[in-house]
């Protein structure tokens, strides 16, 4: 039996042999070339196969490359990388959804992701085919005709294991290239699946060692037939580095550390050499890690041949810990521009000399075109933590401009040379200090968009107050009281919260002018940790909210023209494609990172969900359920003695997720004020060998004892009863 692909073949030559006159009289030659056309567009469509087939998916996914991602970007019908395009614009070209008709918005139907935490994937989508990430780096083939699951592959992620990551168990997303999608795993894989199937190609650990937690949460890139990826674990002492595979056989095409190593060791090249210059080694950094994790942007330019990347923040925090003498700890909060090929260093722009508060550079960076003073010129535009909008020549990484996208107090500007401008008090090594940003950062991971029609940046803007207090020691991975995580592995050289900030929380959506440095318009939200942006030529921003929202929003003027519910805090961004001629917006929504582990801005609750919108669609919603969050814990015996201990052992092994008891309502991971008093009660069960590690707590045996759990007990049951309202 012929195949679909044969039978085509075989159609063409019938039809190019018999539409001679002695077939088809003269005036019905042009019927039989239309007829023809027809059978083989007809055959190509057997060749793919039916749309959502195996065959149909290798053949659409199988024709994805770098030509492809750069000729797509062109019109935008489909959605084959992380950031879009190339540059990570996010900015859609496509306009059938626009102003005038995006308030005829609905639903066409949603996808259950069966997940519990943090989803921060932006869809893949190709033809119709969607690939997508939940917690725990679980991928999802989703039929964007139907809404249906093709297949998923849940890579094993050991569960208990969900502590050796500071920000909950999540993942941005896949790479697409060639047939194969890619995917890091959270416990450092990463893994080649087959587009069709989702069967396992070939798999590779990323990890230099596994004594130190190093996690993987971002997106791979393909660049050149090379799959990029980045590490996270800089809390835990790890050094940073960056690696490319080849795409094909998984084998390590180049690898580039962020951070010098143990200078009694050579170094791995001239760029390490030079780094280590600028550290102390009095702080033995190599002992604490040095930091420097590329835990999320990898951006490429084809044109330049380079790969740029962020770097993540320093390991402890505090330089005065980890650098004694001072320095700019290169490469520490930097961006860095890589040989695509060979991985070598090519120039870098360090954002936060000598970080000390935790201000990575690891967040997304769009690149653009702009004409500035007159000129044109290839720039970068980056927001990272520290608050500031940076403005930098991507091919030589000079310095152009940078102004603070919300207030700051550690700087008060940069002076011509690119160089911040430092307030003293903000290195203090020994008061308390409110950092403004605070280390959740005035814009953490969640992606921005530019229009280059409105010539506007989309930026998720925040304030998340912290007070950081200097410690005087840095004792590396040992459990210390009111040391901040310390019993999971984190060290940070500072103690937070040593008093109450005074500075208050928000979040909004800040449409940024990158030539004049300014800001056009802002929409404010009643949370922190909103999610990333999409905009689209059809003069629309798209956002999702930490109030449980997708809103659209005039792109030019920041009037708000749609709305949709979402069940839950939504941070992770929208995605929009072509699909049979209608175009579709995507967005997978999942409460959860580091800020949403333990704190909320919703009364309802839903498991991880794809939402997929188009005009006229009138799918009904999922039913969303109300938070439970139970009532205040009463009833566990404790003696008041042990609420001091109890906060400072509380403060090292449970506050990362479980936040203030009673005070912080819960996010993704209960609040403990509001548990039942049976848990309480016998909380030694939970976190000696437990029943929730297969939900990834962590097994506490031989970190606590007996008598650290019921000081505990007490700290929890106390604080209930201090904020107790008083009859």
């Amino acid at each position: 039996m012929k195949r679909p692909a044969d039978r085509a073949r075989a159609a063409h030559r019938f039809l190019r042999t018999h539409s001679s006159a002695r077939f088809f009289p003269r005036d019905l030659k042009v019927g039989a070339a239309v007829i023809a056309a027809a059978l083989l567009v007809h055959g190509a469509a057997f060749a793919q196969g039916a749309k959502g087939s195996a065959d149909h998916i290798r053949s659409v996914t199988g024709a994805i490359d770098g030509a492809a991602i750069v000729a797509n970007a062109k019109a935008t019908n489909d959605w084959p990388s992380y950031g879009l395009d190339y540059a990570e614009t996010r900015f859609s070209k496509l306009n059938q959804i626009n102003t005038d008709n995006v308030k005829q918005l609905g639903l066409k139907w949603s996808y259950n992701l069966q997940s519990e935490r943090g989803v921060e994937a932006t869809p893949l989508v190709v033809d119709g085919i969607m690939y997508v990430t939940a917690s725990w780096s679980v991928v999802h083939a989703i039929d964007t005709r139907s809404g249906k699951k093709l297949w998923t592959f849940d890579p094993g992620v050991k569960r208990e294991n969900g502590y050796r990551g500071c920000c909950d168990v999540v993942n941005r997303g896949v790479a697409l290239y060639k047939g194969k999608v890619f995917v890091g795993a959270y416990d450092g894989r990463l893994i080649a699946l087959d587009a069709a199937t989702g069967a396992k190609v070939w798999e590779k650990d990323t990890l230099i060692d596994h004594e130190h937690s190093y996690t993987i949460t971002g997106a791979p890139r393909v660049f050149n037939g090379k799959v990029v990826i980045g590490n996270g674990g800089a809390e835990y002492g790890a050094r940073g580095y960056v690696t490319a595979y080849d795409a094909e056989s998984g084998n390590q095409a180049w690898r580039w550390f962020t951070v010098p190593g143990d200078p009694s060791k050579p170094f791995e090249d001239e760029s390490m050499e030079k780094a280590a210059k600028t550290w102390d080694p009095a702080g033995k950094w190599w002992v604490g890690g040095g930091g420097g994790t590329t835990w999320d942007t990898i951006t490429f330019d084809p044109e330049l041949n380079m790969v740029y990347i962020g770097t993540g923040n320093g390991s402890p925090w505090n330089r005065h810990l980890r650098s004694p003498a001072g320095g700019d700890n290169l490469y520490l909060a930097s961006l860095v521009a890589l040989n695509a090929d060979t991985g070598k260093y090519v120039w870098h722009y360090q954002e936060t000399p000598g970080d000390n508060w935790d201000y990575t550079s690891t967040q997304p960076m769009i690149l653009a075109d702009l004409t500035i003073d007159g000129q044109p010129r290839k720039v970068i535009l980056h927001a990272p933590k520290n608050g500031f909008f940076f403005v930098v020549d991507r091919t030589n990484g000079k310095f152009i401009s940078a102004k603070n996208f919300v207030d700051v107090n550690w700087a008060t500007g940069y002076d011509a040379n690119g160089r911040p401008i430092e307030n003293p008090e903000a290195r203090s090594a020994d008061k308390p200090f409110d950092a403004i940003p605070g280390p959740y950062g005035a814009h953490n991971w969640h992606p921005m968009s530019f229009n280059p029609q409105t010539g506007l940046v989309y930026l998720p803007a925040q304030g998340v107050p912290v007070n950081l207090t200097g410690e005087k020691a840095l004792n590396q991975n040992k459990m210390e009281p009111f040391k901040f995580g310390s019993t999971t592995g984190w060290n940070l050289g500072f103690s937070l919260n040593a008093t109450p900030p005074k500075n208050l929380p928000f979040g909004r959506l800040v449409a940024w002018d990158p030539v004049q440095q300014k800001e056009a318009w802002r929409a404010e939200y009643v949370s922190p940790w909103n999610g990333g942006t999409l905009t689209t030529a059809g003069n629309l921003v798209f956002q999702g909210t930490a109030d449980g929202r997708i809103v659209a929003y005039n792109a030019k003027s920041g009037e708000k023209l749609w709305e949709s519910p979402l069940g839950t805090g939504a941070v992770a961004a929208p995605a929009t494609y072509m699909v049979d001629g209608v175009q579709y917006v995507s967005i997978a929504v999942g409460w959860g990172g580091v800020f949403g582990i333990s704190a909320r801005a919703t009364e309802q609750e839903a498991p991880g969900t794809v939402y997929t919108f188009a005009v006229g669609g009138n799918a009904p919603m999922p039913a969303f359920t109300k938070y439970q969050m139970g009532n205040l814990l009463t009833g566990v015996e404790y003696d008041p003695k042990d609420v001091p201990e109890g906060t400072a052992i509380y403060v090292a092994a449970c506050a990362t997720c479980h936040g203030v008891p009673g005070v912080d309502r819960g996010g993704n991971v209960k609040n403990l004020g509001y548990s039942t008093t049976d848990k309480i009660a016998n909380l030694k069960q939970i976190v000696f060998k437990g029943p929730f590690r297969e939900k990834g707590m962590p097994d506490f045996t031989g970190k606590l004892t007996d008598a650290d759990v019921v000081k505990i007990q007490a700290f929890i049951q106390g604080t209930a009863d201090a904020i107790r309202p008083k009859k």
